[in-house]
């Protein structure tokens, strides 16, 4: 996909969404639900850097959605998550310590965040808009498309997505940019959902193509004239 893809908007004004890329998941030192393997946080981190980089580069927004717990009573209010807990074989038996406020977890992993991102901390269950500020921010920035990042793809990537689309967002997934601490036939699964039902799925390389192609044709609509977002 290239230059003329349609994302179903008349003038694309993004945001990149990187939910949970912080060292709760990525850091393998003290990550509480850590993703499989260090070459798994790895990629994951090369390919983010790579993107938000250029998206910095054109005045697009990078906005960190990052977990964080005041304390053991917000995690356990969720029924099923407490039946994790109990089973020393789940992903998220460590649930009851997983950023925790205070703890190393709750940080951005260094190589993604620069001091012009946003960043919403007040996240506390999988769907992103729960809770947070989040759409009023992109809201009141003028923000109709997102380019999503993130773990896990099977939960909070997947549970976000779906929540943006039902809020009308234009949603593009950045399929090298997102992962799971799970099974990857789960991963693979939530990027045929959406993919099917919710939102673009694309490789970073084929979203910056494509926004570079949206760019020139916007500043040839406005007589060579450019915009932060567009």
């Amino acid at each position: 996909m290239t230059g003329k893809t349609d994302f179903g908007v008349d003038e694309i004004r993004a945001a990149a969404l990187a939910i949970d890329l912080h060292r709760g998941h990525l850091d393998l030192s003290v990550a509480t639900m850590p993703v499989r393997t260090q070459a798994q946080s790895d990629r994951i981190v090369a390919a983010a850097a790579k993107l938000f980089g250029w998206c910095r580069a054109r005045a697009i927004p990078v906005v960190h959605l990052v977990t964080t717990y005041r304390d053991v009573a917000e995690i356990r209010a969720n029924p099923f998550w407490r039946t994790g807990i109990d089973d020393p074989k789940s992903t998220r038996r460590n649930a009851e310590r997983h950023n925790l406020a205070g703890s190393p977890g709750c940080t951005v992993m260094p190589a993604l965040l620069d001091p012009r991102d946003w960043i919403v901390d007040t996240k506390k269950r999988y769907d992103c808009f729960v809770g947070t500020d989040l759409d009023f921010l992109l809201r009141s920035h003028g923000v109709n498309t997102l380019i999503v990042t993130g773990v896990n793809t099977n939960s909070c990537v997947l549970s976000t997505v779906a929540a943006a689309c039902s809020k009308d967002y234009a949603v593009i997934v950045a399929e090298d940019c997102v992962d799971t601490m799970d099974d990857p036939a789960l991963h693979d699964a939530a990027l045929l959902c959406i993919r099917t039902a919710l939102g673009f799925v694309m490789t970073s390389e084929s979203i910056l193509a494509t926004l570079e192609g949206a760019r020139g044709d916007a500043r040839a609509a406005r007589g060579g004239k450019t915009t932060t977002l567009a």
